[in-house]
């Protein structure tokens, strides 16, 4: 597989790197560059949909039904991912590489309104086209806005950015016998109650039109690269 247009699914806390708030700017820079070069030396077409939960998670913030309603708290974490997105073009274009905010919810004074057609004329150009904003609806989470966009892009794979190598059998962290799968189905992914990959709304979808996700470790330095370039990195979902 080398994918030629790939959508990478950044979470809010690989935003916040080693700390368990906010932005960790030097996590970020190291990413940065990683992009560039596989933009450069790849010429792959990149889009990232960020999360925000390095600022806050809608679902948490409303669990006291007396306080914020969810849907109120899930607009504010789609604000939470813009701001990670502002961050990110900016750290991208320190390296010199072209970046564009899109967002799914209007805010035009930071970042354009996320239009299909524009989008794909800024990734034909060499620019990385990060997106935030979820899917603009709340009860809707960033990994369901990863797989819709990536379909409605035209790409060719989810890159789903983890913290451990792939998708194990059970919780690597809680069971020493955890076995790392080196592929699996969309539809086991989604009926094994050990295995955790997206919520299952975004698989269901991914499922329903034939879209294949990797599930990586991003703190392995060149992983997306190697997936680019056709290796076999982490777990392929499909």
């Amino acid at each position: 597989m080398n994918p030629s247009r790939i959508l990478l699914k950044l979470s809010g806390e690989q935003f916040a790197g080693k700390n368990s708030f906010g932005i960790d700017t030097d996590f970020l820079l190291g990413l940065a560059k990683e992009i560039h070069e596989v933009v450069t030396e790849t010429k792959a077409q990149i889009v990232i949909v960020v999360g925000g939960g390095n600022f806050l998670r809608g679902a948490t913030l409303s669990k006291n039904e007396a306080t914020i309603e969810r849907a109120t708290a899930d607009y504010m974490g789609m604000l939470a991912t813009v701001m990670n997105g502002m961050a990110f073009v900016d750290i991208l274009e320190h390296f010199g590489q072209p970046a564009r905010l899109q967002t799914r919810i209007r805010i035009d004074s930071v970042a354009e309104p996320f239009i299909c057609r524009r989008a794909i004329r800024h990734l034909g150009k060499g620019r990385v086209v990060v997106i935030g904003g979820g899917t603009g609806n709340p009860f809707v989470t960033t990994d369901t806005a990863a797989v819709s966009t990536a379909l409605e892009l035209g790409c060719d794979l989810v890159l789903k950015a983890t913290k451990v190598d792939g998708v194990y059998s059970k919780d690597p962290r809680r069971h020493t016998d955890a076995i790392k799968l080196g592929t699996i189905s969309h539809l086991d992914a989604i009926k094994d109650e050990n295995i955790s990959v997206m919520d299952n709304t975004a698989i269901s979808l991914a499922m329903d039109n034939k879209l294949p996700i990797i599930v990586f470790d991003l703190l392995t330095k060149g992983n997306i690269k190697r997936i680019v370039n056709g290796e076999e990195v982490g777990t392929l979902v499909r």
